[in-house]
């Protein structure tokens, strides 16, 4: 995997993919020398205050590196550092990030791969799903606020599926929400790879229903990107325990 180093970076552009998904692009010259796998992240340094920074972490949603810029896909909700910072992005904001991190990536052996996460996987599995051929087969189940949320622009290879369910209980559909779809008949372990993204007690449901269905925990790549109810620590996401 390419090795994480200090990127000076600059706004160049915000713009709000749906109502709560913000599209923050990056830029710098020095993304000349840029590379990284699709699902791996870059931690921003974000002041606080007079007393120093955190780091908040973000999947890479797209890279462009003939143009030299890197898109960022924050979910807008709460009103941690983070969020705070995005809210008042503008182009020519300047920014140190760290990357690119993150070790979950796409696992070459697989025939086929399953995605499954709250609103925060959403970057991270369009990401990964758009890097694979279009012969590859690719499933993905994500939960958003509600159809205002969902992003229509993977849909388009026959071969990539996604259905979107909602933590809003004011719109009709399936019961039993994102476990209930893993465990699904249909999702079989055969020749998959599972990656596992959103809150932390959501991913380790994901993950134990995955597991009684049969896939190996080899199969499984999972990631816990934030708590409910707690914020995360100065250095990036909550530890994952499953």
């Amino acid at each position: 995997m390419p090795e994480p180093r200090s990127w000076p970076l600059v706004v160049a552009s915000v713009q709000d993919v749906t109502p709560d998904m913000r599209r923050i692009r990056l830029t710098s010259p020095t993304l000349e020398a840029f590379d990284y796998l699709p699902g791996q992240d870059m931690a921003l340094g974000i002041l606080v205050d007079a007393r120093g920074m955190v780091r908040r972490r973000y999947t890479i949603r797209r890279f462009d590196h003939d143009r030299r810029l890197l898109d960022l896909d924050i979910v807008m909700h709460g009103d941690g550092p983070g969020i705070r910072w995005a809210r008042a992005a503008h182009p020519g904001v300047a920014i140190e990030a760290i990357g690119p991190r993150g070790k979950i990536s796409l696992a070459a052996d697989a025939d086929w791969h399953l995605f499954a996460g709250d609103a925060t996987a959403v970057p991270g599995s369009f990401a990964m799903m758009e890097a694979l051929p279009g012969r590859v087969r690719a499933r993905a189940y994500l939960e958003v606020e509600g159809p205002d949320e969902r992003q229509l622009e993977i849909v388009s290879e026959p071969n990539k599926t996604v259905s979107w369910r909602y933590a809003s209980d004011r719109y009709e559909q399936p019961p039993g929400g994102l476990v209930a779809a893993v465990s699904a008949p249909e999702v079989s372990p055969a020749g998959g790879h599972a990656y596992l993204a959103g809150e932390v007690a959501l991913v380790s449901g994901l993950k134990a229903a995955l597991l009684a269905r049969g896939w190996g925990a080899d199969q499984i790549s999972a990631k816990a990107y934030w708590n409910r109810g707690r914020p995360n620590a100065g250095h990036g996401e909550p530890e994952l325990k499953v």
